[in-house]
């Protein structure tokens, strides 16, 4: 089991995961680690494990904001953002219910917005999250106030290179 997970993940990531020695480096950087209910070198670890079930529940894969702090603090180059990609994809693969629902509402809908128009645009996406949330009113006064200063565009513009976006997703197989 450990290491259908960690063969799978490096497959999928790219990342050199049997490098780490827990040093802790990428944790100690982490700006969103308060909100994990692992650290990013207790993720790791548990990749290396084999520790899928409790990895794929958790809420630090959907937490990690992709910044790349950990990635540059590794004395082994070991990237962690593309193996919370890997797991999160894996938890949507599988169906499997995630620790933070509201989170994986919102990576849906930003998906989603790139995929209709190879960018996001912000009020289709809002409105798909808040449809997908349940949350309709949680931000509704910030929302005004930033359409109301043209922050927020009506009418969304469809990226140039839609093909490629379109081909993108089909490599990934979205």
């Amino acid at each position: 089991m450990a290491e259908n997970l960690l063969q799978k993940v490096v497959a999928e990531s790219g990342q050199p995961i049997d490098l780490c020695y827990q040093c802790r480096k990428c944790s100690v950087g982490c700006p969103m680690v308060e909100e994990f209910d692992f650290p990013p070198n207790m993720v790791m670890r548990m990749v290396q494990l084999g520790m899928k079930d409790e990895l794929l529940k958790s809420k630090a894969i959907w937490m990690c904001i992709s910044c790349e702090t950990c990635g540059s603090r590794c004395p082994n180059e070991i990237r962690i953002a593309p193996v919370m990609d890997s797991l999160r994809a894996q938890c949507l693969e599988e169906g499997i219910a995630p620790a933070d629902p509201v989170t994986v509402a919102l990576h849906s809908a930003f998906i989603e917005s790139i995929k209709t128009f190879g960018r996001v645009h912000e009020a289709t996406m809002l409105m798909n999250y808040k449809w997908k949330s349940k949350n309709f009113t949680s931000d509704l006064d910030v929302g005004i106030k930033l359409f109301l200063k043209g922050k927020i565009p009506l009418m969304p513009k469809k990226s140039e290179n839609m093909a490629k976006i379109k081909e993108i997703f089909q490599e990934a197989g979205k």
